[in-house]
């Protein structure tokens, strides 16, 4: 089996070079500099895709944008500079790394990432909408939160999800969870 593909797009020579460094024991790297180059790198093939929000071209915004459009399976996380306002709220990246990053905290991203790769779109969802909660609710005060009708709508949002994925849970027999998982660990 191949190792997982992650696309650097950063535009800072060393920042890149420290982050491909941190990555090449355990994956397959290539690097991008500019939003061209990122458009042009990215493809079916790439698992991860580690996104800075300001390029030299462009916006990561229109990377992740072309990323989604396209309709590539790749899992994206916003690793920038930028700090989080409600805008992420409607973005389709799955997490957001506020730089500096370290080599730990990049590495658990990415295993994040190809966890929640494995699993369908309802949980996916739910994951990407609980991890941008996460960011809204260490970054802005809770009058601000509380005052804001995107956050109130992700909150409910998510809010659905976790009630549609209890229900699917309750929903299975044990025989049905067990036909679901019956092939994991054989050899």
């Amino acid at each position: 089996m191949s190792e997982p593909s992650v696309l650097v797009v950063e535009d800072e020579p060393d920042i890149a070079a420290l982050y491909a460094g941190f990555l090449e024991e355990r994956y397959e790297v290539d690097l991008a500099e500019t939003a061209a180059e990122a458009i042009d790198r990215v493809d079916g093939a790439i698992d991860v895709v580690l996104l800075d929000r300001r390029l030299p071209d462009g916006s990561g915004d229109d990377v992740l944008e072309h990323i989604r459009e396209a309709g590539y399976d790749c899992r994206v996380a916003m690793v920038t500079a930028v700090e989080p306002d409600f805008d992420i709220i409607d973005m389709g990246f799955d997490l957001y790394l506020t730089k500096p990053v370290s080599r730990s905290k990049l590495l658990a991203a990415i295993d994040t990432l190809l966890t929640r790769s494995e699993y369908d779109g309802l949980i996916q969802e739910a994951a990407a909408l609980a991890s941008k909660r996460a960011v809204l609710n260490a970054q802005k005060p809770a009058a601000q939160r509380d005052g804001n009708e995107s956050y109130a709508e992700l909150v409910e949002r998510l809010e659905d999800l976790d009630a549609d994925i209890d229900d699917l849970g309750e929903s299975l027999s044990s025989d049905d969870y067990r036909a679901m998982f019956r092939d994991l660990g054989e050899a």
